[in-house]
């Protein structure tokens, strides 16, 4: 649709409201995917009901679609692999006796540790964060919507601020695409003003620090300090037997049996950057090297319970196809997410957007809107990747004709990207964030929200700040 109209909003409208009054993400993200369809197919339902089966396959002919699905997957396997091997077991005993973890705020502050120090890419900063930070959040009562906020306030904004990553990658390719003169300095630049992204991570410090339980949160904790893991109506977005820290009788449990095979995944990311790039890592592919990543992390999984006889390969093979299977549901879940933000793309949702604001904003409040509005379009899209495509064409060429530095536009259209993001309840990080910390999604998304609003008011304010000093 090359003249997108207000019914291009419609169909995120449409998931969002489904997704908060029904609980069901499924039923969710297929009710906004036939919408948009049906839109696009001159409002004909049946149509628009094939086209968005159609849809929805096509995903698979993305090369990059199809990796993270695959990739959702192979973390299942090797999640599984690592809890059915006495490593998830053994690293919290190891904590524990040496006294390093003994209380909910020091699980939580090992949650918010991995998410600062595990920035090659955001899902697996949030996985990682989840499989180690949530056996002891269970063990001391620690909200699992209050890990999920965490792990999810520690991800992408943490990759948002490291130049030599998949985020930063992706960021720089578009900056020189639009014709940005040593893209690379202007990125770096721009990290300072990136006011969200420190908010955000460290709001999240603030709220562990000093037990800070706002809204829909502070009923979570009150719930779990009193023996409920989750509401009675709730459902976790992973197999709750996936969970279990428990290896099999006669297994011992041994902390390097997930160090291990989780740093070689974590190390192997920029080598995969390197390698796809072509010795450039701002080059590479983020989806290729995450998939790739995960792979050598199950691999070295492998390769260290075969060499300690723990399991033979058929029964590692049975763990991984159970692990794999577990996380089919969000497969599906983002396999719909995927597909609604390609009809939604189709349809023209984040121009109309832009378009409508774009002749709103005089120069002393442009910096607070072009936060608002991108923040507005990756909460309808569900993706900050596509607003960022989306607003930085906008807002480069707006700093030229205004003749102010670009650094700040360009951090206000990043910042707005992970703000949106992280409201969206069809976000795949936020649905990712959900799935690691075993938590309803709906849930994760009412308890965050809150805090996600504190983090915008403080950006926009110092946007504002620094859009009058400009």
């Amino acid at each position: 649709m090359t003249d997108p109209t207000w019914t291009s909003v419609l169909p995120p409208i449409l998931a969002i409201g489904l997704a908060i009054w029904s609980r069901q993400v499924y039923l969710s993200l297929a009710g906004g995917l036939w919408l948009a369809w049906t839109i696009l197919e001159s409002w004909n339902p049946l149509t628009g009901l094939a086209s968005a089966i159609e849809g929805t396959i096509a995903v698979f002919g993305d090369p990059g679609d199809a990796k993270v699905i695959i990739f959702t997957l192979v973390i299942g396997a090797m999640i599984a692999t690592i809890q059915a091997s006495g490593g998830v077991l053994g690293f919290v005993r190891t904590l524990e006796e040496r006294q390093w973890v003994d209380s909910a705020k020091r699980s939580q502050l090992v949650a918010w540790l991995a998410g600062v120090l595990i920035f090659i890419e955001s899902n697996i900063t949030v996985l990682v964060a989840g499989t180690v930070a949530r056996p002891l959040c269970d063990r001391y009562r620690c909200s699992r919507e209050k890990l999920a906020y965490i792990i999810d306030s520690t991800s992408a904004p943490i990759c948002i601020l490291i130049p030599l990553n998949a985020w930063g990658a992706y960021n720089l390719q578009l900056l020189e695409g639009l014709g940005v003169e040593n893209a690379l300095g202007v990125f770096i630049q721009s990290i300072a003003f990136n006011f969200y992204a420190f908010a955000a991570v460290l709001l999240v410090l603030v709220v562990i620090l000093f037990d800070l339980n706002i809204g829909p949160m502070r009923k979570a904790e009150e719930r779990t300090a009193g023996g409920e893991v989750l509401w009675p109506d709730s459902t976790p977005m992973i197999d709750e037997e996936v969970l279990s820290t428990e290896p099999d009788p006669g297994i011992p449990a041994r902390a390097s049996n997930m160090i291990v095979p989780i740093t070689a995944m974590v190390l192997f990311m920029p080598i995969g950057l390197w390698i796809t790039g072509n010795g450039d890592i701002r080059e590479g592919s983020g989806s290729t090297s995450v998939l790739w990543s995960v792979m050598v992390g199950l691999a070295v999984s492998w390769a260290m319970l075969l060499s300690q006889r723990i399991f033979n390969v058929d029964q590692l093979v049975k763990v991984a196809l159970k692990g794999a299977g577990a996380l089919v549901p969000l497969a599906l879940i983002l396999l719909l997410a995927l597909a609604l933000g390609d009809s939604i793309r189709d349809l023209g949702t984040g121009q109309f957007v832009a378009q409508v604001t774009a002749g709103t904003m005089p120069n002393f409040v442009y910096l607070p809107l072009l936060f608002v509005v991108s923040g507005g379009i990756a909460f309808s899209t569900g993706t900050s990747w596509g607003t960022f495509a989306i607003m930085l064409p906008i807002a480069v060429p707006a700093a030229s004709t205004l003749g102010l530095p670009l650094a700040p536009f360009v951090a206000a259209s990043l910042a707005g990207g992970i703000f949106g993001d992280h409201c969206s309840p069809i976000s795949d990080t936020t649905i990712i964030s959900s799935m690691a910390a075993a938590t309803d999604h709906v849930d994760h998304v009412r308890t965050q929200i809150p805090y996600a609003l504190i983090g915008g008011a403080v950006a926009i304010v110092c946007f504002a700040v620094l859009g009058a000093t400009l």
